[in-house]
């Protein structure tokens, strides 16, 4: 019994620190990594179950599949959420389902192709029960989703929950209400139904007495170590893809009508140089007058004072005077004083 206890704790203490130090190493290596380790410890775990290995201590059952490997995954969805947002935890939750739903179905089948040749099927791929399964999935879907909801809740500014008991609160929670959906779903009906209840909610304190200080000294670890505030975010976060979508769609709506506008004042200004590009080159080009009154043609054939059109085409402005000329032809009466 003792030696089985130590193997036990030393199991749980070696995974729980590995979940941690994965999502350590966010900053440096990003998410993959976690998320590849969050699907192993989900394959173990549900193998492990079927298998039943568990230990007896003074009464209680500990399930290993449980003790050591589920609550792994729900630490790391923990700190995952609290630390990285819905959207990364989305990842997290999928990834966690998604290998629940295939590890049975990958059994099933090895089971069956054991089952045609000559060796025990069931001691190499215990089955399981169709029931016991959905009601295990389900259960680990719910789990998570109310481990962001309880924790939101638990962080609304008027309750002035401390740091320590939010995150105890939110584990233990997640952990009764693993077992009471579990069990619901697997045993309702059974003789044995209050029994597992009861038994597995006083095994799922102690598990969450023993995880819990791992889990609060890496929050606090993670704030001292990055400088950043615990975020709050409103009750459903983690459901809340629809909005995230929306907000998205809405700023590239408005990138793209931001660079709609930037085009179309840069054809504006394009146009505007091209036509004074062109004034000029009338101005500068070959200007076809009349011989004798001096009117200038334009292309369309049509005929212009030479003042009009020059004022027409540039930026130039008439006054009239006399030149000396001028002046000494039509007005010899005048002399011209200098």
């Amino acid at each position: 019994m003792p030696s089985e206890l130590f193997i036990l704790i030393g199991e749980a203490v070696v995974v729980y620190l590995l979940v941690l130090f994965a999502h350590s190493l966010r900053n440096q290596l990003g998410l993959a990594h976690f998320y590849a380790l969050i699907g192993s410890l989900t394959a173990v775990m549900v193998w492990t179950t079927d298998a039943g290995v568990r230990v007896h201590l003074a009464g209680l059952t500990l399930v290993v599949g449980s003790t050591v490997f589920y609550t792994a995954l729900l630490l790391g969805v923990f700190v995952v959420y609290v630390f990285d947002g819905p959207r990364a935890t989305r990842i997290a939750i999928s990834t966690i389902i998604g290998i629940s739903t295939l590890v049975p179905v990958v059994t099933l089948i090895l089971h069956w192709q054991v089952q045609l040749s000559e060796l025990n099927g069931l001691i190499l791929f215990p089955p399981q029960s169709l029931r016991i399964y959905v009601a295990s999935i389900v259960a680990a879907f719910a789990d998570l989703i109310f481990l962001a909801v309880a924790w939101e809740f638990l962080g609304k500014p008027e309750f002035h929950v401390k740091l320590w008991l939010r995150a105890f609160l939110t584990l233990l929670g997640v952990m009764w209400v693993d077992v009471f959906l579990f069990a619901t779903g697997a045993f309702l009906g059974s003789p044995e139904y209050l029994k597992i209840m009861m038994g597995t909610l006083v095994s799922r304190l102690v598990i969450s007495l023993f995880a819990f200080p791992f889990l609060y000294f890496y929050l606090r670890w993670q704030n001292r170590k990055y400088g950043m505030e615990v975020e709050h975010r409103p009750v459903l976060a983690i459901l809340k893809e629809v909005s995230e979508v929306r907000l998205e769609l809405t700023l590239a709506q408005q990138e793209i009508e931001r660079r709609k506008q930037l085009e179309k004042d840069k054809e504006q200004l394009i146009g505007s140089l091209q036509t004074a590009l062109l004034e000029v080159k009338t101005l500068r080009g070959i200007l076809k007058t009349c011989s004798y009154c001096k009117d200038i043609r334009d292309d369309d054939g049509q005929w212009h004072h030479l003042e009009l059109y020059i004022q027409q085409h540039s930026e130039a402005q008439f006054s009239h005077g006399i030149c000396d000329t001028c002046a000494t032809k039509h007005f010899p009466q005048y002399p011209l004083t200098p």
